[in-house]
């Protein structure tokens, strides 16, 4: 383990005595470029390079249901050179995966919880209810002809989808694609009638007219769609079914790194412009302590493992 003395801070920057960091440091992203997740990488490496006066590189493994960058992260050394953008897949797939070769809880040890991006329930613009009672009427008025589709068996939005159905007894057939693209194609033209995806995912397609927001979870309305309500406005008082980001470190990284590293980015999302530019992707800044965040991953594993078990779903890392 990597010896570190007690931290140095200091205004405008932020330093561990004993040289770290000591060089670049990886923050290994577990999806392709371009997305919710790089996005969110990319802004607050950029930021924690500025600083802490050293270069913070994303690097993008995806595949595999994130385990492979889980576990890349994991294999490393607990030195704070190599961080992970851990997300909700961390708390699915325990349950999901019983056979999965690490323990997210155990194997890594949560530095900063930078955001969540609520789900949204979208229809095609074809499907005729329009608010979120009306829908559940419609749907209970047609058990099991209505579908709501996902990008693959046990992602985070096929299992907002199954926490609906028990939040509220409906009954409505999951349609498994390969990928969201072909499925927001479909959602659009109708052969599907609804989804639960990510506000990063389909707020610019909502905006455009392409797709229809009925509810989004979470306590509060999202500022770029201020016309949509939650779910508790529209009357279902106990659905939320959020995804996060968060920064990761391999366990037994020594507690000043950690510590480093979560004032950091403490600092960072209290900035206006990097809370403007999480909003635009549909995150909603959080922060807090250490402790706060491993809390909170608890709590979301146990959630999920209800409902994973509650629908009888299983997969294969």
């Amino acid at each position: 383990m990597l010896a570190v003395p007690a931290l140095l801070c200091a205004a405008g920057g932020t330093a561990v005595a004993g040289g770290y960091p000591s060089g670049p440091v990886s923050v290994v992203v577990p999806f392709s470029p371009g997305g919710g997740s790089d996005s969110v990488a990319r802004l607050i490496s950029a930021r924690l390079g500025a600083k802490l006066h050293q270069s913070f590189i994303v690097e993008n493994k995806p595949g595999g249901s994130t385990n492979p960058a889980n576990e890349y992260v994991i294999r490393a050394a607990p030195d704070g050179q190599k961080l992970l953008l851990g997300q909700v897949t961390l708390s699915i797939n325990p349950s999901l995966m019983p056979n999965l070769p690490y323990a997210p809880l155990r194997d890594l040890a949560p530095v900063a919880h930078i955001g969540d991006t609520p789900v949204i329930l979208v229809t095609s613009p074809q499907f005729p209810p329009t608010d979120l009672p009306t829908l559940m009427d419609y749907v209970r008025k047609h058990p099991g002809k209505i579908n709501f589709a996902s990008g693959g068996v046990g992602t985070s939005v096929h299992l907002a989808g199954e926490l609906f159905k028990l939040r509220t007894g409906l009954e409505m057939a999951h349609i498994p694609y390969r990928g969201s693209s072909q499925m927001v194609t479909d959602l659009i033209g109708g052969q599907v009638q609804m989804i639960f995806n990510t506000a990063s995912s389909v707020v610019p397609m909502i905006k455009a007219g392409k797709l229809r927001a009925i509810a989004v979870s979470g306590a509060h309305r999202l500022k770029e769609l201020p016309d949509v309500p939650t779910f508790t406005e529209a009357g279902l008082d106990n659905f939320d079914a959020p995804s996060w980001y968060g920064l990761m470190a391999p366990k037994d990284t020594p507690d000043a790194i950690v510590r480093l590293l979560n004032t950091a980015v403490d600092e960072i999302l209290r900035e206006p412009d990097v809370r403007e530019s999480l909003s635009q992707i549909g995150v909603e800044p959080a922060g807090g302590t250490p402790a706060d965040f491993a809390h909170y991953l608890r709590e979301q594993q146990a959630m999920w493992a209800k409902v994973i078990k509650a629908s009888h779903i299983q997969t294969e890392p």
